[in-house]
């Protein structure tokens, strides 16, 4: 005997539950689970359950010793994804029912009550970045001088080019230490190619680690432009590249693609740039794995922890998000951004939604 195809007592609750059948395939979920897990209830039934965990084998195994006679299990920090979808986390509690069925209920770890901590950095930290801000300020202006000194030298093309890159650099640091100390409103998004967001930051990745790292393209040429800050998606894209370079990693690669009809937060957009940068060095610490985004928290003794909470800002200030998943030798972190597909500014213009300075 098979779970029934859809319980009436279920389908109204707001918590995400799932229910498959004793040979393991999905025979209903309500209408919280496929909201959350952004898919149609109709495209669920008849999964095997195993296929939508996205990364690890937690799920898997629970299911070949979950007892017949034992209580609910409780599963921390699954990933569960639709046919490559963007992952969502929750820890998942998982009952076998008298007919040999199982009852999913997933509680998603980004909705327990409480502000959301990522959200703003501390009022001490904020000082202590106008600080060193501060003092940031003069060395900068020592490089920029030599950097014009060098320039007027006779250079071949090559030096040139590192030259220039390292004014590029001076100047996109010197606006970041400008708005620590002053606050402005953030500039107004401007359509920019993405593809050249990443070729900066993959000079950046190059003159840092030379050939230590192997840094791989993937790129879909047929993207339509992205409304954005170009400073601001260096700095972002550049933050999650050397995060993989200094936790090991010998290959690195950065990922584009279109993807459509895209969930984020709560909103669909019919049209996003699904941006990966996946790597194979150590992966995130298991410790850190809900509090990485954090400011100050760091896998690295020598760490500021700032890197991958700017990032995601960055990410909100694009009216768009940042996940990652992570295992030792394969970690990829996934920054999804809306497009429209005529380079338009779609609903309202980004750079006045959620930017904090």
């Amino acid at each position: 005997m098979s779970p029934p195809a859809f319980d009436p007592a279920l389908d109204p609750l707001v918590t995400p539950v799932l229910r498959a059948d004793r040979h393991g395939r999905v025979a209903w979920c309500n209408q919280a689970f496929a909201r959350w897990l952004g898919v149609s209830q109709k495209r669920l039934p008849d999964q095997p359950l195993v296929a939508l965990e996205a990364e690890g084998d937690s799920l898997r195994n629970a299911l070949h010793q979950l007892d017949d006679a034992e209580g609910p299990r409780r599963l921390r920090r699954v990933a569960l994804a639709f046919l490559g979808g963007e992952p969502r986390f929750a820890d998942v509690w998982l009952t076998r029912e008298a007919d040999g069925g199982l009852l999913l209920e997933a509680h998603p770890v980004d909705e327990f009550p409480g502000e959301d901590p990522t959200r703003a950095l501390p009022l001490a930290l904020s000082a202590a970045l106008k600080g060193l801000a501060h003092e940031l300020r003069n060395p900068l202006a020592g490089l920029k001088g030599a950097a014009q000194l060098l320039s007027r030298r006779g250079v071949d093309a090559d030096a040139r080019e590192l030259v220039d890159l390292i004014g590029a650099e001076v100047q996109r640091l010197t606006q970041l230490v400008d708005q620590l100390l002053s606050p402005a409103p953030p500039h107004p998004h401007q359509p920019l190619n993405i593809h050249g967001v990443l070729e900066q930051v993959v000079r950046l990745a190059e003159q840092e680690a030379g050939w230590a790292v192997r840094l791989a393209r993937d790129y879909d040429p047929s993207l339509p432009p992205l409304l954005g800050d170009p400073d601001r998606l260096v700095q972002a894209v550049w933050n999650l590249v050397r995060n993989a370079i200094q936790a090991g990693a010998a290959n690195v690669s950065l990922r584009t693609r279109a993807e459509f009809g895209v969930r984020i937060g709560e909103q669909v957009h019919p049209l996003a740039l699904r941006m990966e940068i996946v790597d194979d060095g150590r992966g995130v610490p298991e410790a850190l794995a809900e509090q990485i985004f954090l400011p100050l928290v760091s896998g690295r003794a020598d760490g500021s922890g700032l890197g991958l909470a700017m990032a995601q800002q960055v990410a909100r200030e694009h009216r768009g998000s940042l996940a990652y998943r992570s295992r030792p030798g394969h970690t990829v972190f996934t920054l999804l951004l809306p497009l429209s597909p005529d380079g338009g500014d779609g609903d309202s213009d980004p750079a006045s939604e959620g930017a904090v300075q």
